[in-house]
Parts: C-alpha cells; sequence; structure tokens
C-alpha cells in the first residue's frame, strides 16, 4: 500500500476521533449506513472542516461497514 500511496496521495488530513463519531452517526441517522471509524474517516474530514475541497474538485468517498459492530447512535 505504501508504494501506491506514496506515488497518488498528495494531502492526508488528520481527523479526530470525536469528528470520527459524529460522520457515523449523521451516516445513520440521515442515510441508515452503519460505517466502521476508518471507513467514515473520509467522510469526517469533509463534515468537520478538516478537508475544504477546492473550487471544480470532485469528491469522492468509499464507506465500509465491514469490520465494526452493532453501534447504538442514542
Amino acid at each position: 500500500m505504501y508504494p501506491i500511496a506514496k506515488r497518488y496521495v498528495d494531502h492526508v488530513a488528520l481527523v479526530p476521533d470525536e469528528a470520527i463519531k459524529r460522520a457515523q452517526r449523521a451516516l445513520w441517522e440521515t442515510l441508515r449506513v452503519v460505517a466502521e471509524p476508518g471507513g467514515a474517516a473520509a467522510f469526517a474530514a469533509l463534515v468537520s472542516g478538516r478537508y475544504e475541497p477546492r473550487p471544480g474538485e470532485h469528491v469522492g468517498i468509499l464507506l465500509s461497514g465491514g469490520n465494526t459492530t452493532a453501534v447504538n447512535f442514542a
């Protein structure tokens, strides 16, 4: 993975755990999608403002829920 990331990744945004939890909750409340924390990290970067797309930039996010357990978002 590192050689691929080194070649193609030009930016990394650090996202606090609380932002990831908020993103997971938002995904559940709006879409009924359960995402694992790592899978919700990119979405968290966007909704928390840690990453702001450049004008005209297209952003895609891949969500994953395969490495999570039942979560109580109450």
